[in-house]
């Protein structure tokens, strides 16, 4: 069982950043735990196959289920950990840290966006906000069977509120982040919201891979639940939740095609599509190729291949075979470098071979040596070496302030983004903030890009983006290919995984 939610959660990783959703429904894993490390141990060294920003197992522990409460400073405790076991929320949100203050923005880079605040006139205390604090929660993936899975999105929420508190406050209240852990398990984040529906007034930056456990929980309370990223169909149907990166499962954008029907549109004529066999990607990969199709790519070649397979050469001798000039691999990053390895041991080398932002990664730079030149990769966000970005390099900064070496990840940016979400428009409602008016307004949110850091996001509706960034590995480091900040195209509705 437990290998079997492993492979579910890196699917479900992995295809998330091709923005492409998958379908996890929560009767599949609610009841089931896993013990695994305690949320307040910082995970970085290593890598967990295909996710940015994650380890091995460490030493594991058995804390109860969304139960790692800590508030965001004031604990004592290193940089970049979180005491476990501490059932309040006590400090001002800072980074935890000695290490002097990173530095703050002006105007739109500033915490509050540049905005002018509302009246705080009729500003009420209400659950999570009394005369000091607003207290918000994050509940990510952190123990369980891939421990730190998430633990980037956990990072960004705390450098934001740590960037905010060292300049701002809100109403006169500063913000604490209570960091809860979902566990990959739709139960666990089932109790993480529950917990937040009590405590906290809203929860911003959460990602999970079983995300449909807490949505009716957070629906039924009225909690606006600002996520780094939605995977689920019970979530994005959540009246509460809304994600400062929005995943529509069966919507896939052609941004991406169409960049390579411009630039090899004879290889495009003979690709294929190999993902990893297990759980969700198999929809998600056929909804990827139908809507290649649809684009005018021809795609007469798909296979799923078993996480644990070894022996990729049958697989490149079927491409060799079928004159394939164009490789879209939907897995994670060690597996590609497997695929790679065996594409090189038999002298296949097609036109392009391209991969969502699990390969952007300095890991699997490492690992990959020499097969990874040339490689593609697409996005949704800026590049995180574009520090002439100011919000680029405020994420940077302030995430290195938190959790000192963190790696900088797309779920980690999503979830400074969401936080920045929050206080925007909480600066917006001044004395008029209420969970009901915070819901409200998150559902006029139209174009979020995070003040630069990612595409224009349709917050309010809920929607996939139907734009990209495509970059490519040369001469030893990513640049970008593709023309201006992002391509954008339509979204077509495959009808599947949806």
């Amino acid at each position: 069982m437990r290998r079997a939610r492993l492979v579910a959660v890196v699917v479900v990783a992995t295809t998330t950043l091709a923005a492409c959703g998958s379908q996890l429904a929560p009767g599949d894993v609610i009841g089931r735990t896993t013990a695994g490390t305690q949320g307040g141990t910082s995970i970085e060294a290593g890598g967990l196959p295909g996710i940015p920003g994650t380890a091995p197992d460490a030493a594991s522990g058995d804390g109860a289920p969304g139960d790692v409460p800590v508030a965001d400073g004031g604990s004592g405790a290193a940089p970049g950990t979180a005491p476990v076991n501490d059932t309040g929320s006590s400090g001002s949100g800072g980074s935890g840290s000695d290490a002097p203050a990173a530095p703050g923005g002006k105007g739109e880079n500033s915490a509050t966006g540049g905005l002018k605040a509302a009246s705080c006139e009729g500003f009420k205390n209400q659950t999570g906000i009394n005369d000091e604090r607003i207290l918000l929660g994050n509940a990510a993936d952190v123990s369980g069977p891939v421990p730190g899975i998430f633990q980037s999105a956990r990072e960004g929420a705390r450098a934001y509120a740590a960037y905010f508190n060292a300049t701002n406050k809100l109403c006169g209240r500063k913000l604490e982040i209570l960091q809860l852990d979902s566990r990959a398990d739709a139960g666990a984040d089932q109790q993480a919201y529950t917990r937040a529906c009590q405590e906290t007034f809203a929860v911003v930056g959460s990602m999970s891979a079983f995300d449909a456990g807490g949505a009716a929980v957070a629906e039924k309370c009225g909690l606006p639940d600002i996520r780094s990223t939605s995977v689920t169909t019970e979530r994005g149907n959540c009246k509460t939740c809304f994600s400062a990166q929005p995943v529509s499962p069966n919507l896939v954008g052609t941004a991406m095609p169409n960049y390579f029907l411009r630039t090899h549109k004879a290889a495009t004529q003979k690709a294929a599509v190999l993902y990893i066999n297990a759980g969700a990607a198999k929809g998600n990969a056929e909804s990827q190729r139908a809507a290649f199709i649809k684009a005018g790519w021809k795609v007469p070649y798909i296979q799923g291949i078993d996480v644990a397979e070894f022996n990729y050469a049958p697989y490149v001798q079927k491409m060799k075979s079928q004159g394939i000039r164009l490789v879209v691999y939907i897995g994670n990053y060690q597996n590609t470098v497997k695929l790679q390895q065996a594409m090189k041991q038999q002298s296949f080398k097609p036109d392009v071979f391209l991969q969502d932002g699990t390969v952007y990664d300095e890991r699997y730079v490492q690992q990959a040596g020499d097969v990874a030149e040339g490689t593609y990769a697409y996005l949704s966000w800026e590049m995180y070496d574009n520090l002439k970005l100011p919000e680029m390099n405020l994420y940077r900064q302030w995430l290195n302030q938190v959790s000192p070496g963190a790696i900088p990840t797309g779920y980690g940016l999503y979830a400074w983004s969401a936080a920045r979400l929050f206080v925007e428009e909480a600066t917006k409602l001044g004395g008029n903030l209420s969970r009901a008016e915070l819901v409200k307004a998150l559902g006029r949110v139209k174009e979020w890009d995070g003040n630069g850091l990612h595409v224009k996001q349709a917050v309010g509706t809920k929607t996939t983006t139907a734009c990209a960034k495509i970059i490519q590995f040369k001469s030893g480091k990513w640049q970008q290919v593709s023309k201006g900040s992002f391509e954008c195209g339509r979204l077509v509705d495959t009808g599947m995984s949806g």
